[in-house]
């Protein structure tokens, strides 16, 4: 049986049968110094709220998976961010077992989000095939093939080579939708070149898209919704690859590779830009959310006024 801790707003929602939306730890506990990233951490927070649905951030606290997080221990997370693990899908049982506190990528947060029940998801960007080696995937990739859930994303982190990422998720047989867009958003910017097959205008039109790969098709698997980050925050495209290409050669020259790697990346992009791709990084992360949280809300149908628990929240595991 996982013991599932829910916070007690989690908890209240569930009793209530109202949407949630989970969002991810690692850019708390790794991703930003403190205290901007608790600043960003109850921003996000405050986005799905203000849009109508239950933020559950999620992280691994003294080997306990915790569905949503009390103030208190959401800024530990912050404070005290690299005394928590960074935590993939695959590192959660080792985590549970020796009793470890660990920040959860996307890969683990979405495995989580899905065995309380949650549908939805909000983070940044998801991993992918790492530029120069086709053997370099993230486990995001595998994981969401496998995981019911629907992640909404700003497309793949621009330092990846995002043609063989939306290859790879066709392969995987990842259903990959775009979000006002037909085209595959580069993260720091809107437009990759990369055109996208499906598309949808509105959160209602997404949920009844997932109605029917899940419900009706019977389909397991996640969904990505591909949303591109506000034009007035997208980077200058020649800048952003300029900083892009000299961050891997910095990174081959370092002899950086795993998990170090993407840090490392992002760290030193927001160097070359002057803080220009943390800026992005945060406005594309809050538009996420909001859209997250339109389409945790459109998914849930309401019955006279009350938000019914048909699909978005599946029984408590026992």
């Amino acid at each position: 049986m996982l013991d599932l801790l829910l916070s007690s707003e989690v908890a209240e929602a569930r009793v209530d049968r109202r949407p949630v939306v989970a969002l991810e730890s690692t850019i708390i506990a790794h991703g930003l110094p403190y205290p901007q990233n608790l600043e960003v951490a109850q921003e996000l927070e405050a986005t799905v709220r203000d849009a109508g649905a239950v933020p559950a951030t999620i992280a691994v606290v003294d080997g306990r998976p915790c569905i949503g997080l009390a103030a208190a221990t959401l800024e530990k997370l912050a404070k005290d961010g690299r005394s928590f693990r960074k935590a993939g899908a695959t590192d959660l049982g080792v985590m549970m077992a020796t009793g470890k506190n660990a920040a959860t990528t996307v890969s683990a947060t979405a495995v989580l989000a899905a065995r309380a029940g949650i549908r939805v998801f909000a983070t940044g960007g998801i991993g992918g095939v790492h530029r120069g080696d086709s053997l370099d995937v993230s486990n995001d990739l595998t994981t969401l093939a496998k995981t019911p859930i629907a992640i909404v994303s700003a497309g793949a982190k621009a330092i990846l080579d995002l043609p063989r990422t939306l290859e790879m998720l066709e392969t995987l047989g990842v259903l990959t939708i775009g979000y006002r867009t037909d085209e595959f958003p580069a993260f720091y910017t809107v437009r990759s070149g990369l055109r996208l097959e499906h598309f949808a205008g509105t959160p209602t039109d997404l949920a009844n898209i997932l109605h029917k790969h899940w419900d009706d098709l019977g389909n397991t698997g996640g969904v990505l919704v591909a949303n591109p980050i506000p034009a007035e925050a997208s980077l200058d495209e020649r800048l952003i690859t300029r900083a892009i290409d000299d961050a891997l050669a910095s990174a081959v020259s370092h002899g950086i590779t795993g998990k170090a790697l993407t840090p490392h990346l992002l760290a030193h992009l927001a160097e070359a830009t002057g803080g220009g791709s943390v800026r992005a990084n945060r406005a594309l992360a809050k538009n996420n959310a909001k859209v997250a949280a339109e389409l945790a809300l459109a998914y849930t149908p309401t019955v006279e006024g009350r938000l019914t628990q048909r699909t978005l929240l599946s029984p408590y595991p026992n």
